[in-house]
């Protein structure tokens, strides 16, 4: 069952004070762990704000996902197309291999410049996009392939021929699909992870947080004309919709978050890239120690866990 109760400052600190006094009783040298736990800390107490963080995600020279994949894949071949309508090129995706191992990988793919966003859609996916991710992720079912995706969107896209096309439908086929494969997935929110366009491509055994990255059902322009009647609140909204990788780790509905270089991920991409394979890897090493009859139970506890809390007595 995925853990519900998530690390403090601390309860951080605490467990450095027991490794230190182990490594003095013991004679041996801990002090890989120690710093990890150290850099752990230092991650969790940055000073940002929630709406900086927002800033962050959208900015401009984050890494897409096809950065990612030509980082940390062996090897890609991309696929192309719904089979239904046509090709969508806000969502890639395709077959892949990751430090050996056959995955088959999926993600919103966005511009860096405004002639790519505008061919891209902005990374916001009508349904085809959805139905070709969908297709890619039934093949892998079917060869026993891993999936492993990368949200990157504002959401799908809200325009009439999306509507008339069935994005909603397709969405929600995903989201039931994705629900009952017995494969593992494993999910990386890497810049915005944006309401249904997000878990349309988003039900996993793992979700992964870039640490500047937000996921959250409306934005906080979105938000702050709904609750306020007045979009220029979004720094308020944005601290109220806990959308941060620190906030989403707190209360379970991110199991782990990826640490970025200081200023954000465009300031360092190798390291990033490092960072993210590591948790891509073990992740899977993780998922694979599951065994394919308590896969899906291991998945819907994790579900039924987030939002479940208790109130304790002062």
């Amino acid at each position: 069952m995925s853990e519900t109760r998530r690390d403090t400052v601390q309860d951080l600190k605490d467990r450095i004070e027991e490794l230190k006094g182990y490594e003095e009783k013991n004679n041996i040298d801990l002090s890989k762990e120690i710093d990890a736990l150290n850099d752990k800390i230092k991650m969790m107490t940055r000073t940002l704000t929630p709406w900086q963080q927002v800033e962050l995600a959208r900015k401009l020279e984050r890494p897409t996902t096809l950065e990612y994949i030509e980082a940390i894949c062996d090897e890609f071949i991309e696929f192309a197309g719904d089979r239904a309508y046509g090709d969508d090129r806000a969502i890639i995706g395709g077959v892949a291999s990751i430090n050996g191992t056959p995955v088959t990988v999926i993600g919103h793919q966005r511009g860096m410049s405004t002639r790519e966003n505008i061919k891209r859609n902005f990374g916001m996916p009508h349904p085809e996009g959805y139905r070709k991710a969908l297709r890619l992720m039934e093949q892998a079912e079917k060869f026993k392939r891993p999936i492993v995706t990368f949200i990157d969107t504002k959401g799908a896209y809200p325009g009439k021929e999306a509507e008339e096309r069935g994005q909603s439908e397709a969405i929600a086929k995903n989201l039931v699909k994705m629900a009952g494969f017995n494969v593992p997935i494993i999910s990386i929110v890497i810049g915005e992870g944006g309401s249904g366009g997000a878990v349309g491509i988003g039900v996993c055994d793992h979700l992964y947080m870039l640490e500047n990255s937000t996921y959250s059902v409306i934005s906080p322009e979105g938000a702050a004309s709904i609750l306020f009647k007045d979009a220029s609140l979004k720094e308020v909204a944005a601290k109220s919709l806990k959308l941060t990788a620190a906030d989403l780790y707190e209360l379970g509905v991110a199991d782990f978050v990826i640490e970025e270089p200081e200023g954000g991920a465009h300031v360092d991409k190798p390291f990033v890239y490092k960072q993210t394979k590591e948790a891509i890897i073990n992740g899977l090493e993780q998922l694979s120690e599951i065994d394919d009859s308590s896969r899906l139970d291991v998945r819907f506890e994790k579900y039924m866990a987030i939002g479940d809390f208790k109130v304790e007595d002062n």
